[in-house]
């Protein structure tokens, strides 16, 4: 059966990749989208969360609004140096797509778990802020799920904010830190197989030779890419980040080696933003720990881009036309 997946997303590209898996894959049952601040305001993040579900030819999917902005009111800080202005890669429609529902994505996390307890998967792909008030609003929350996969983190890959930090883990440590102390079944898929698991021009020919949801994927990617050939590679690729969650949350790829450990987030000094995890037991190949709930994405297929752009080649036509307006 498929799994229940409800995403949270800063809507840039990566983010665009994992709603469109999220959507089409038949492993998943994407029962709805929470917006928040990250990659983009969380306006604009919102709009491309609509965009993309409606491109998915999935208009039933609701998408809620959700925080602009750190838990504890600091300004936010974007990336749309990564991202693009319009987060799609200054490549997007420009268009405005469907509505929000009324409610917030913190209180959609609630209403949806306890309308299906214990069949929901949350895969948190942005900052965590939504997940920590949704903690707020139902503390029984973490009985009421199936577990939280999140994009974030880094167990023993570097930071790709600060010489230890992730960004999503970073942008509100306080939020994270919430996150990972909540007794819930919690999986980090971070920069460790993130990193590893890229897209490069030949994907982006083979989307761009598809329908026209590939084509549309090859427009935004193509900023994404000269980003990271700067900063990263220093050639044209690009990591595909949160894809990997929502295809781990799923099933649909399963992890070569994913410990269960105790974890948690600094909140001061230096190591802000940090994810520690207890690896101490990697010489004895990762004996049970007491009280660990954090199982950590260390090793898994990087062929996987391979899956995601068979699956969008093969979605054809997305649902609303996607050429740029002029």
């Amino acid at each position: 059966m498929p799994v229940p997946l409800l995403l949270d997303c800063d809507t840039g590209v990566d983010d665009t990749l994992a709603i469109l898996l999220a959507a089409l894959h038949p492993d998943a049952e994407l029962v709805g989208v929470g917006s928040v601040w990250g990659n983009v305001d969380v306006g604009t993040a919102t709009r491309n969360s609509l965009h993309t579900v409606h491109m998915a030819g999935r208009p039933d999917v609701p998408v809620a609004q959700g925080a602009a902005g750190p838990l504890l009111g600091t300004p936010p800080v974007y990336a749309f140096h990564v991202h693009g202005d319009d987060g799609q890669g200054n490549a997007g429609t420009g268009r405005a797509v469907g509505t929000p529902v009324a409610e917030s994505a913190a209180e959609q996390i609630v209403r949806l778990a306890r309308s299906r307890p214990g069949e929901i998967e949350l895969v948190a792909v942005g900052p965590l802020t939504n997940l920590a008030l949704a903690l707020g609003l139902c503390p029984e929350l973490p009985r009421l799920v199936r577990g939280v996969t999140i994009m974030g983190g880094a167990a023993l890959a570097p930071g790709n904010v600060t010489e230890v930090a992730e960004a999503n883990i970073w942008c509100d440590p306080e939020a994270a830190a919430a996150v990972f102390r909540a007794p819930w079944p919690l999986t980090m898929v971070g920069l460790d197989v993130t990193m590893r698991t890229t897209l490069d021009e030949g994907h982006r020919a083979r989307l761009a030779a598809g329908g026209s949801l590939g084509r549309y994927v090859a427009r935004i990617l193509d900023h994404y890419m000269g980003y990271f050939a700067a900063a990263s590679f220093g050639e044209r690729r690009s990591c595909m980040h949160d894809a990997l969650a929502v295809a781990v949350a799923c099933g649909a790829l399963v992890p070569h080696l994913a410990p269960t450990v105790r974890a948690f987030v600094v909140t001061d000094g230096p190591a802000r933003g940090q994810t520690v995890c207890d690896l101490r037991g990697r010489y004895m190949g990762y004996p049970a720990q007491d009280g660990a709930h954090c199982r950590v994405v260390l090793d898994s297929d990087p062929a996987y881009a391979d899956v995601v752009v068979d699956l969008l080649v093969a979605a054809g036509d997305a649902a609303i036309d996607v050429e740029v307006q002029q």
